[in-house]
């Protein structure tokens, strides 16, 4: 079983105006309308793949019964913590004129104590135990920082690995117990080495260093147009990333990480997962707004992928 949790949960819609013009009225496309937040986006990922997971997250308000039903819909398990604040929603806007996204996030419900339990016992509940418990996005407001250091204990005593997908002061804190997979951005690689920043060819060095002190077994670090690397303790690999037409980047993380879960739960190999979960950020890129990614063309991409890796393979 793989247990998706997002703390902090969100409408997500869409739109695109001509020219962004301040203090005018500017006439919108249609308002595409989607649940969103980085666990609910892997859940609904790992459907399209043909998978099945359960997705926890807080809900309240009309906003989080929109969620619920969007999910129930789809035929996605959940289970949700209820909360009495309404849920967040984020707005996604493109300017046609420049291609250029625009992103307005807002900071989310404010979650009591009690409310953040109410998740580590839905965990402890779970019968049987799950394969798989990954943690994507942020934390709201009322939250500790050290919340998925505590999710990464609990899976260690119920023997579930942990894969987490955060920044900042949660993820520093969440290796710290140590987990199975992370996937940073080069940015987040920095954090984790305590530099400022790291040219191409010491990325594979960073990765290590962070395996080596047993804060994670394996390491996916996303390198935009570069790729991705795959680092574990028996070395390095490199995969590249397929030129598409780029419509918006909403999603293409949390697509990454369902790939790689949806591989891994096929008792695929490291390499096939890596590649496969870049085919499905890669695929998430190419439709506008917040939806995410067509299982035709992640499997287009896969191919290509599998095809060309040794013609673009480079050497960090």
């Amino acid at each position: 079983m793989v247990i998706t949790i997002t703390m902090n949960p969100a409408v997500d819609k869409s739109t695109s105006v001509n020219k962004l013009v301040a203090e005018k009225k500017m006439r919108c496309s249609e308002m595409i309308t989607e649940a969103g937040g980085g666990g609910i986006n892997i859940s609904k990922a790992l459907k399209e793949l043909g998978g099945d997971s359960l997705a926890i997250f807080p809900s309240g308000g009309i906003n989080g019964k929109l969620i619920e039903n969007y999910l129930k819909d789809r035929n996605i398990n959940y289970k949700t913590i209820p909360i009495e604040q309404e849920t967040r929603e984020n707005i996604v806007v493109r300017e046609n004129d420049t291609n250029l996204q625009y992103r307005f996030v807002m900071p989310g419900a404010s979650l009591t104590e009690l409310e953040a339990q109410a998740c580590y016992h839905i965990l402890q509940q779970l019968q049987p135990a799950p394969a798989y418990i990954v943690a994507s996005g942020s934390l709201p407001p009322g939250l500790p920082e050290n919340f998925f250091a505590q999710l990464a204990k609990l899976a260690k005593q119920i023997n579930a690995r942990f894969i987490i997908d955060t920044s900042g002061t949660p993820l520093q804190l969440a290796v710290q117990e140590g987990v199975y997979l992370l996937k940073p951005n080069l940015s987040e690689l920095c954090a984790l080495a305590g530099t400022n920043y790291l040219e191409i060819n010491e990325v594979n060095d960073a990765a290590m260093e962070v395996i080596k002190r047993g804060q994670c077994e394996v390491m996916v670090v996303s390198m935009g147009p570069s790729g991705a690397l795959l680092v574990t303790r028996d070395g390095c690999e490199h995969v590249p990333v397929p030129a598409v037409k780029k419509q918006s980047t909403v999603g293409a993380g949390d697509s990454m990480v369902a790939g790689m879960i949806w591989m891994l739960s096929q008792g695929r190999s490291l390499r096939e997962t890596v590649r496969f979960g870049v085919a499905c950020g890669t695929a998430a890129t190419m439709n506008p707004g917040t939806r995410l990614f067509v299982k035709d063309d992640v499997y287009r991409l896969y191919n290509w992928i599998n095809q060309n890796a040794d013609t673009y393979k480079t050497k960090p």
